[in-house]
């Protein structure tokens, strides 16, 4: 296994208790991974095709619910809403959902038309990550810091590599599809807040506010072809304004940091088998901004394909 963010340790936890021996090899790990600067809100965003994402989402949902009833995993079920300026229709991803359901017109805030509310699963990924990590040792799984030029080289004493290194495939396979979305964050101090918001009417001027256990994180920009990971003073005076017109509280809340990462852009998700001149290759990268949506059924399809190879 190539890759140890969310993608790459919800596979490797899955084939190991499906018996399968498990090396991860990363050059980043932990907080110095893309998954650590996630919102970590269940929602399916930037990634396709839409029929695949919609049962990789609606699969992790149902794992990440179960897994909300242990305070350890770092994982909660909240309540929130995504606003429209504009009537909305549905979502594309409404069958992976149960209890989506549309906000009264009388509950939208000033400047909104629409809206939609539902109960999603938010990781707190400070905490989820180490979890995942100790879930993943404890059922066998060995974790490595390396970094191998081309995914060639990891064919040593395996019978099968999976790559899940996010955009770290363009380089590594040579993926042309993959490009970076640059996410820069603001983290807050909680302050009482327990329910989400959501407002992408203007791509260039998102607005999320989740809260995550002590902290509660606000967004955001997607920036694409953009990949510089310096925090830019501007970007994140301009997240608090913009979300503390959602949430009012927040312009007395307290500043805890900043966080930028980037997301592997891609047309489609990559979930496949491939057969090279040193051994198969289960490839699973190309998340969009949706790796903790799509992880833990992305891994039931790892699992399966790697199980095929035999």
């Amino acid at each position: 296994m190539v890759g140890a963010g969310v993608v790459g340790l919800t596979s490797a936890l899955r084939l190991a208790r499906d018996g399968h021996d498990v090396d991860v090899v990363a050059a980043r790990t932990g907080d110095d991974t893309t998954s650590a600067t996630a919102a970590a809100l269940w929602y399916p965003y930037r990634a396709y095709p839409a029929a695949e994402v919609t049962r990789w989402s609606a699969s992790t949902y149902t794992t990440l619910r179960g897994l909300a009833a242990d305070r350890r995993t770092g994982v909660r079920m909240r309540l929130g809403r995504e606003l429209f300026r504009r009537p909305a229709a549905e979502p594309w991803w409404r069958d992976a959902v149960s209890d989506l359901a549309r906000v009264a017109a009388e509950r939208l805030p000033t400047g909104y038309a629409d809206g939609f509310e539902l109960t999603v699963p938010v990781a707190d990924m400070a905490v989820h990550l180490p979890w995942l990590l100790g879930e993943a040792t404890a059922a066998g799984v060995t974790v490595r810091a390396g970094r191998y030029e081309k995914l060639a080289d990891a064919f040593v004493g395996v019978d099968a590599v999976v790559n899940c290194t996010g955009l770290g495939s363009r380089e590594l396979v040579g993926d042309v599809h993959l490009s970076p979305v640059r996410g820069q964050v603001v983290v807050v101090a909680q302050f009482g807040l327990r329910e989400w918001v959501l407002d992408q009417s203007d791509p260039e001027q998102l607005r999320y506010v989740v809260p995550r256990g002590d902290t509660v994180l606000l967004g955001g920009t997607a920036d694409d072809g953009d990949e510089d990971l310096t925090v830019r003073a501007d970007t994140a005076s301009g997240i608090v304004d913009r979300c503390a017109e959602l949430v009012p509280a927040l312009r007395d809340a307290r500043i805890l940091g900043h966080r930028v990462g980037l997301r592997p852009g891609r047309p489609s998700v990559r979930l496949e088998v491939e057969v090279t001149g040193r051994g198969p290759v289960v490839h699973c990268y190309g998340h969009g901004g949706a790796g903790v949506t799509l992880s833990y059924g992305c891994a039931e399809d790892v699992a399966r394909l790697v199980s095929g190879l035999r």
